[in-house]
């Protein structure tokens, strides 16, 4: 679905359903407009992100995030004034405007360039024993479970690929030969693989230690176990304006007390609230780092990326969240495998139609 006018909302329709339209019409955007299609707001889901970082709900109207002085251009402008506003605003999609100010079109920016390749070097973990899939990882490592037609680390490289990120580095240690054999130099790919060789367990961030030479340029850590379409251009962007010298990828978790929570003051009762939801951010183990972080990993230590965070926190240096409301999964347990196996038509079919 890539018509424009499925991606048209009005101002009290709930943040949810105006992300369904976003991911569903694959423009990356919804058009907030009044009963005669007159522009009143845009919604990325950069704006989402923001919303959900301040507490707005999932329920609740879109005119709570939405971006209420849009970019918009007349109907008539061409392609190279068109060029030139998304240049100057740096957005990435622009909507067309009749001289009433009623939605007529949009333009999008990827339909005028094609996937620059870049740079940035990302790190894979793939060197885990998968020991809570007990006998499916007895004769092969995790990110060579099979999830649709291939295995999960597959999937995760194409995406990468999918974004123009073709520097590769797998840390590698549990059966680590038949990762290597089944990628080799990852050419078949349009990739260039290179391999980290734990000869012991080095933890998410101590296997970084193992870079042949530090990256130049911010690079993208992930444990080889996740299967997401996060939007890997749109982190990286993310992470070079937030000014952070460290990203880490968070999801909303919530808990809900299946009790009615007691609130008291001393031996007073203040009030009772019924089976609350609590809501948390948790770490989703995708990650962007500037070269400088590598200077607090020690050598040849297991050490974790919550240890690095904290590390960077503690030294007074800035560290940004992101928070993924893509489809996301940590397939850790048997039953996870199942459900990414369901899921996995679904969130992934379009990769395979367009070539990856």
């Amino acid at each position: 679905m890539k018509n424009w006018r499925d991606v048209l909302v009005s101002p009290d329709t709930p943040v949810l359903e105006a992300l369904k339209r976003i991911d569903r019409g694959a423009l990356r955007i919804a058009l907030v407009v009044d009963g005669e299609c007159r522009l009143l707001g845009t919604v990325t889901d950069g704006d989402v992100r923001a919303g959900l970082l301040d507490g707005v709900a999932l329920g609740a109207p879109v005119s709570r995030v939405m971006c209420m002085t849009p970019t918009a251009v007349r109907q008539d402008a061409d392609s190279s004034e068109i060029m030139a506003v998304m240049r100057e605003k740096d957005i990435l999609q622009i909507p067309l405007l009749d001289v009433r100010g009623r939605v007529v079109g949009l333009k999008i920016l990827k339909d005028f360039l094609t996937t620059p390749r870049r740079e940035n070097r990302v790190v894979l973990m793939a060197g885990g024993l998968g020991t809570r899939l007990g006998k499916l990882t007895a004769n092969r490592p995790k990110p060579l479970i099979e999830v649709g037609d291939k295995p999960i680390l597959e999937t995760i490289l194409e995406n990468f690929v999918r974004h123009g990120f073709y520097n590769i580095s797998l840390s590698v240690n549990y059966l680590a030969e038949m990762i290597e054999n089944h990628f080799g130099d990852g050419s078949r790919w349009g990739a260039s693989i290179e391999y980290l060789r734990e000869k012991k367990r080095l933890g998410t961030a101590g296997a970084l230690s193992l870079l042949t030479q530090a990256p130049a340029e911010p690079f993208f850590v992930m444990n080889g176990d996740i299967l997401t379409n996060v939007d890997f251009a749109r982190l990286l962007d993310f992470h070079q304006q937030s000014g952070a010298e460290a990203t880490m990828c968070v999801r909303d978790y919530d808990f809900q007390v299946p009790y009615g929570v007691v609130r008291t003051e001393g031996d007073r009762l203040v009030r009772i609230e019924e089976k609350p939801v609590h809501r948390f951010f948790v770490n989703a183990g995708i990650y962007v780092l500037n070269p400088s972080a590598l200077e607090r990993v020690p050598g040849d230590s297991f050490f974790d990326m919550p240890q690095l965070f904290e590390r960077i926190v503690e030294s007074g240096r800035e560290a940004a969240v992101f928070p993924i409301r893509e489809y996301w999964l940590d397939i850790g347990r048997g039953d996870d495998l199942e459900r990414a196996r369901d899921d996995y038509e679904r969130h992934f079919s379009d990769h395979k139609e367009s070539g990856q």
